[in-house]
């Protein structure tokens, strides 16, 4: 089993909640079908997104990812093998900077979806993108 890491950016000024939520639609669908599991973190116009499982469909995941025209400069963070998810229970776990809600501190958010996470590198890659990105939707 592998994970990977990487950050994106939106070709769309700002993507609207619409635009989201079709996002996540598929790749939850996708994921729990390909036996993928992860998270995805949007601040303003950047997404960081972490996606886990077998080789064989994290790859073909990957090169769908690459070959969205939503999105551009993706740069690959980190891949490797890993021998347990981080995120077991989650098609697709999902947080925007800046939401209305009661938690709406990215940093915050982010920091309570990764308490458990044992991986201080992933923990790292998460956190930084969070406090970077803070407030900026």
């Amino acid at each position: 089993m592998e994970q990977i890491v990487y950050i994106s950016t939106a070709r769309a000024t700002a993507p609207d909640g619409a635009l989201l939520e079709e996002i996540l639609r598929v790749s939850r669908r996708n994921n729990h079908r390909d036996g993928l599991t992860g998270m995805l973190i949007v601040g303003g116009r950047r997404f960081l997104q972490v996606l886990e499982g077998p080789r064989q469909s994290l790859d073909l995941a990957y090169a769908r990812i690459k070959s969205d025209d939503r999105h551009f400069a993706l740069v690959e963070l980190s891949r490797k093998a890993v021998s347990q998810r981080s995120f077991p229970d989650w098609d697709m776990a999902y947080q925007e900077g800046g939401s209305a809600d009661e938690f709406d501190d990215l940093v915050e958010i982010v920091t309570r979806m990764t308490a458990g996470l044992e991986d201080p590198s992933l923990k790292a890659h998460l956190l930084g993108f969070a406090q970077m990105h803070a407030k900026a939707a």
